[in-house]
């Protein structure tokens, strides 16, 4: 059984979730509070007081990248998440590394995101100016994104991989700002985002359904 420690609505421990739904790894939801992960005990679990980490047993895992190709390498139906063709698993990686690195980064979809979707569900202040500063980066990853998915149904080509959920949980959550919404209007990470939430992984792990599982 995989202990998830994770905040409901951050996308990063969606993607953790949605990845042992998809491998039918067995799994709970640990609830975490906000401004309790910057504390003990959570941070015994993650030095850098990020979320999510895992417990699987003994097993202690933290930073979603390293936890998402664990649980397919350890978990094994029904398929593997992890592209074989060396090229697909290196272009998977490559939108993994794109959205961990400019996409969730200052002044970009991160910022655009928490100031419109998170902070106001929280009920956190908001910062305009940092969110109209933040529009041109972020057009500009999604342009770049976009182009991962123009001539194939997922991020990596042909075969849905854990570069569609990493990149999905963070998308999913940005499409609730209005300017995101709009620069993703019409392009193929519209089609691309629907067919990533028609998924069970994603049906069942959105805030309102984590929320729910925590209470």
């Amino acid at each position: 059984m995989i202990t998830v420690h994770s905040i409901p609505g951050s996308p990063y421990g969606r993607a953790v979730l949605a990845t042992c739904i998809e491998k039918n790894a067995p799994y709970r939801l640990q609830p975490i509070t906000p401004g309790t992960h910057r504390q003990p005990p959570y941070t015994t679990l993650h030095p850098f007081a990020k979320i999510p980490a895992i417990e699987d047993g003994d097993f202690k895992l933290h930073e979603t990248q390293a936890i998402a190709r664990y649980i397919d390498a350890a978990y094994g139906a029904p398929r593997a998440l992890t592209p074989k063709d060396p090229k697909v698993e290196a272009r998977m990686n490559q939108v993994i590394g794109i959205v961990d690195c400019y996409f969730f980064a200052p002044n970009s979809a991160m910022t655009l995101g928490f100031n419109r979707v998170v902070a106001p569900k929280l009920g956190f202040p908001t910062d305009e100016a940092a969110a109209l500063a933040a529009i041109p980066q972020t057009r500009h990853c999604l342009e770049v994104l976009a182009g991962f998915v123009e001539n194939g149904p997922h991020m990596a080509g042909d075969v849905f991989s854990l570069a569609d959920i990493h990149a999905g949980c963070h998308l999913d959550l940005l499409s609730g700002a209005p300017e995101a919404e709009e620069m993703m209007r019409g392009t193929p990470l519209q089609a691309w985002l629907e067919r990533v939430r028609a998924r069970p992984s994603f049906a069942s792990t959105t805030w309102e359904q984590v929320a729910a599982m925590a209470a």
